[in-house]
């Protein structure tokens, strides 16, 4: 898996351009008499695997493993002798080591097929832009490859090297970019009676928006609405006739998140009429929270300490106000996702890099869930 990871590192891939990714992938999973399909919304892989034990009057469930292959348009900092070899493309996010552990799996089932039911193993596209996931099911994932279960991970230095996070219910937060434009009058900055001044409308709103959170969200829910780009004029002694604000909302409930998206549009409404312009919100893209199902959430929970120790195995371990697409496919199958520690940097930082050694961690809490949920593999 070490050697897997690492050369994916080398050459990572943005969001739907995973082409060498998907052929490494597609490549292993033949060798390994795995069937597979490519090309799947775009640069997407899935190899299926069936067991060969009979029903024996059991349900034969579905599982799904989920795995993200894309990398962050950013350049890598650090000085690995695997460094990137492609400028402004870095793997900064891990989606390397999470290919590898899947590949790990893949190997292993490929091996051990006495199991009942069915393995799909699915290398998504494109999750750092939030659309892999969501494009997948558009494509047919759920009709082409059914699933009863599904399961991902993700690596987080906010859990301990050699443990695992597991919680039911949301895990991580919904994401919805937004952007405001503000039409005034532009006028000489000597003359701002002439002017509707779309920065002093910029202004007002940036400090209502914060009123959301503390005056109109239960104080026992979280959100974070932060206005984090503000465009407007060009020269020191004019004022412009139009701004931009642009910025994200996170919410760990759908009602928590309608109800900010509604704030929002209603407090650009009152800073239309109050301020006499044109003030227009809009809903750049949305993504809903990652919500665990408690089942699926508990078999991860005795899989990891199967595989770990009670012990290394943090329940309810808090939530993060990051986004994933993952998120998509657990509103179609109930499902978990979990975070697997290391003591590295946090994801994103340009000198991150992916913890070798939690490779077979991840790969074994993935076969132990399929041990549980498909019977016990072997030879």
């Amino acid at each position: 898996m070490r050697a897997w990871r690492r050369d994916i590192h080398r050459h990572p891939e943005l969001g739907f351009a995973e082409h060498r990714t998907a052929m490494v992938v597609a490549g292993l999973l033949r060798e390994w008499d795995i069937s597979v399909q490519t090309d799947f919304a775009g640069t997407g892989v899935v190899g299926t695997i069936r067991g060969t034990l009979p029903a024996d009057g059991r349900q034969a469930l579905a599982i799904g493993l989920r795995a993200d292959m894309d990398a962050l348009p950013m350049m890598e900092q650090g000085s690995v002798p695997y460094k990137s070899v492609t400028d402004g493309v870095f793997h900064g996010c891990g989606h390397d080591g999470h290919t590898a552990i899947l590949l790990g799996v893949a190997k292993h089932l490929s091996m051990n097929r006495r199991f009942h039911g069915t393995v799909h193993l699915i290398f998504q596209p494109a999750e750092e832009t939030l659309r892999g996931g969501s494009e997948m099911i558009r494509a047919g994932l759920f009709e082409h490859y059914p699933c009863d279960e599904i399961y991902a991970l993700h690596n987080s230095n906010a859990v301990p090297s050699g443990k695992v996070g597991v919680r039911a219910g949301a895990i991580l937060s919904a994401s919805d970019l937004f952007r405001i434009r503000i039409e005034g009058t532009g006028s000489h900055a000597a003359m701002p009676h002439k002017a509707v001044d779309p920065i002093l409308v910029g202004t007002s709103l940036v400090q209502s928006i914060q009123s959301i959170v503390s005056r109109n969200v239960d104080p026992t829910e979280a959100a974070v609405v932060s206005v984090c780009r503000f465009l407007a004029g060009t020269a020191i002694n004019v004022i412009p006739d139009s701004a931009v604000l642009e910025g994200t909302v996170r919410t760990f409930s759908c009602a928590t998140q309608a109800l900010v998206l509604e704030r929002l549009n209603t407090l650009c409404d009152g800073a239309s009429r109050s301020f006499g312009c044109c003030v227009v919100f809009e809903h750049l893209q949305t993504s809903p929270p990652t919500v665990n199902a408690p089942f699926q959430t508990d078999v991860v929970r005795r899989a990891a300490e199967s595989v770990l120790g009670r012990d290394n195995v943090i329940v309810n371990v808090a939530p993060l106000m990051a986004s994933e697409d993952f998120a998509f496919m657990l509103e179609q199958c109930p499902g978990s996702y979990f975070f697997l520690g290391h003591d590295g940097l946090t994801c994103h930082h340009p000198e991150f890099d992916f913890d070798d050694s939690s490779l077979p961690l991840g790969a074994s809490v993935f076969i132990e869930v399929i041990k549980q949920r498909l019977g016990e593999t072997g030879a």
